[in-house]
């Protein structure tokens, strides 16, 4: 029997789905006065990790500090429920640094629902959205599965793993959300009625295992950092856990045992055997498929993650397969420390939709409907820091548009989320998108330390930054500032304790006197054994201060040239290509770059000579043309 409608409150902005992205979506539009509506599924998978219970890791753990300093809240509630925080790469250089974070999974969830419930302008329900209602172009609201029409200026769409999801065990597949939830199965088909093009993508989990039944001795453990660390710029070092109440995780490996057993079944495995259809990730491969690619690997790492402090069960990070259950019980069995360990939770792979992401504006609004934006998993990513970073920026501008105010672009200079939008609706994507340092030619400026120098500026301006936040940023900025401009006053003469020090660490000794500053430049020299040699500051200065100072000053050669590139595009970036202009009618493009440039539609010359197939000729072309002013519209 069809379902009755009725006719719904109006809202400002809807938000369909509450995983990472559409928590962080709801919470932005909600935040700067819009009426908001967010409708998921199941309240109780809000903000859930149905893959790995962690946050952040490379370039991942940057955008959370992004998602942080534009007013989000991922890294809030991560500082509130973590059971493990690691900084990783210490080792190496500050752009490359990441920040990594345990989470007790439920109280995550909670903690996030309970945010969501405490928001004004904000309300949470429970349904399905069946449909879009869309006239002329333009999103006037949804329609659920219960018949309610609500009513909408912005729409943004969410939907994750949930879309015409199918889970898949072995020989056993079934329809179903991520976690036995429901799917949404209609949405898709409606979305491809309006015109959209929707792709097939896939992704997986690993069983979980009860972590009374590890032989942790077996293992090797991988505890917390000492000291303390956050995501968010507003944590305090007072609330971090100290290592003792902390929850290790521990190191095992794969063997050629288990290899033999896995290569023994591939005629079992789902991805081999044609059951699966959807592309997979090609930076989180499931073991089967880790094992016939990388054939040559006498073994793989397997992380034992706890998923909280009041269950037993861990799961096994780099175990991720879609093998039948009694095949992943003799996997998991092969694996030193797991010979005995009792499975609480198979793994398995989920297929589901995306809207290919080619067909979306930087801001994350679609081409096709005006007021429709898409965010996270629904765009082709993977990952829940990529997902609440689109979904801050969806969120964002979905309420300026509701606003009728200026819509917000990020470009690739200003954070990692820039990089992510920008590649996903340039390029698009033929497989679930990961965040890697490597997409970002300018990593050394988008460093973990930096991102509330680089985006609080711009979440005071949209509104999601309150005063008080904000004046404390200006503190930190002016102390930066101050402190810098002090080092480069005060000279260090070549005394016997400078030369001496100099000395002990391998360095050569000063002949004549040189700047703090300079002296800082040195490797072997910190900011503390400066201060042996310099009057020290009229005011102590915060940690993170003293970071900023020493990194900037060390760096400050390769800053700079970074800098001068980013100033060079800046000027491609403020041309603007018309948004009806006509590619058939421009003289000496390349096929290929026609083809491209009319399926992109980029915005500027800068997004524009950075898609695949347009090369330096089409862009000295299409650059003459929009100079010369011959744009030829289509009818």
């Amino acid at each position: 029997m069809e379902v009755k409608q009725y006719q719904g409150q109006n809202y400002d902005v809807i938000v369909v789905g509450a995983g990472h992205a559409g928590c962080e979506a709801a919470l932005a539009a909600a935040r700067m006065g819009n009426e908001t509506l967010l409708i998921t599924i199941n309240l109780e998978m809000t903000a859930f990790m149905p893959c790995n219970p962690s946050i952040g890791g490379p370039a991942k753990g940057i955008v959370v500090r992004e998602v942080d300093a534009l007013g989000g809240e991922m890294g809030r509630n991560i500082d509130k429920t973590y059971v493990q925080m690691r900084m990783l790469n210490t080792g190496k250089g500050p752009a490359v640094r990441a920040l990594r974070a345990q989470a007790d999974k439920r109280m995550y969830s909670i903690e996030m629902k309970h945010t969501l419930e405490k928001q004004p302008h904000l309300i949470l329900r429970q349904a399905i959205v069946d449909d879009l209602i869309v006239e002329d172009g333009v999103i006037k609201g949804v329609i659920t599965n219960t018949g309610a029409r609500y009513g909408a200026k912005s729409v943004v769409l969410t939907t994750g793993t949930a879309a015409r999801g199918k889970i898949i065990i072995g020989e056993l597949t079934y329809s179903s959300g991520p976690n036995n939830t429901q799917p949404a199965k209609k949405l898709s088909g409606n979305l491809e009625k309006l015109g959209f093009e929707l792709k097939r993508f896939k992704t997986g989990t690993p069983p979980r295992v009860n972590g009374q039944t590890i032989n942790y001795a077996e293992t090797e453990e991988q505890p917390g950092d000492q000291q303390p660390n956050h995501f968010s710029f507003e944590s305090k070092d007072e609330d971090y856990i100290p290592p003792k109440d902390q929850l290790s995780c521990w190191l095992t490996y794969t063997n050629e045992k288990t290899h033999q057993i896995i290569r023994d079944n591939l005629d079992r495995a789902p991805m081999f055997s044609g059951i699966i259809k959807g592309v997979g990730p090609r930076y989180c491969p499931s073991i089967e498929d880790k094992i016939v690619r990388f054939a040559d690997k006498p073994r793989h790492q397997i992380f034992i993650e706890p998923e909280g402090r009041q269950t037993a069960e861990y799961y096994l990070d780099g175990l991720s397969t879609s093998m039948p259950e009694e095949i992943q019980l003799k996997i998991a069995h092969s694996v030193k420390g797991l010979e005995q360990a009792k499975l609480m939770r198979p793994g398995y792979a989920i297929e589901y939709d995306i809207v290919s992401p080619y067909q979306l504006r930087p801001t994350l609004e679609t081409k096709l409907v005006k007021g429709l934006y898409t965010a996270g998993q629904t765009n082709g990513t993977s990952g829940y820091e990529e997902a609440a970073g689109q979904g801050i920026l969806a969120g964002i501008n979905a309420g300026l548009h509701a606003l009728g105010k200026e819509e917000l672009v990020l470009k690739r200079s200003d954070a990692y989320i820039g990089v992510m939008v920008d590649d996903l609706v340039t390029k698009g994507t033929n497989e679930p998108y990961r965040l890697l340092t490597s997409r970002a030619e300018y990593r050394l400026i988008l460093r973990h330390d930096n991102a509330d120098l680089r985006l609080t500026e711009i979440g005071h301006r949209v509104g999601l930054i309150s005063e008080e936040r904000y004046q404390e940023f200006l503190k930190k900025r002016q102390a930066i500032e101050a402190e810098k401009q002090r080092l480069q006053t005060i000279r260090i003469k070549p005394n016997q304790q400078v030369n001496e020090f100099l000395k002990q660490h391998g360095s050569t000794p000063l002949k004549d006197g040189v700047l703090a500053s300079e002296f800082l430049r040195r490797p072997e020299v910190n900011y503390q054994d400066l201060q042996n040699f310099i009057p020290a500051p009229a005011q102590p200065l915060d940690q993170r201060v003293i970071e900023q100072v020493e990194i900037q000053f060390k760096y400050a050669g390769y800053i700079k040239k970074a800098y001068q590139k980013i100033e060079r595009l800046k000027k491609m970036e403020a041309k603007k290509i018309p948004a009806k202009i006509d590619y058939d009618a421009i003289d000496g493009l390349a096929t290929e770059a026609r083809q491209k440039l009319k399926k992109i539609q980029p915005e500027t010359l800068a997004q524009a000579s950075r898609i695949s197939g347009v090369n330096p000729a089409d862009m000295a072309i299409l650059a003459v043309y929009i100079e010369q002013g011959r744009i030829a519209k289509v009818n």
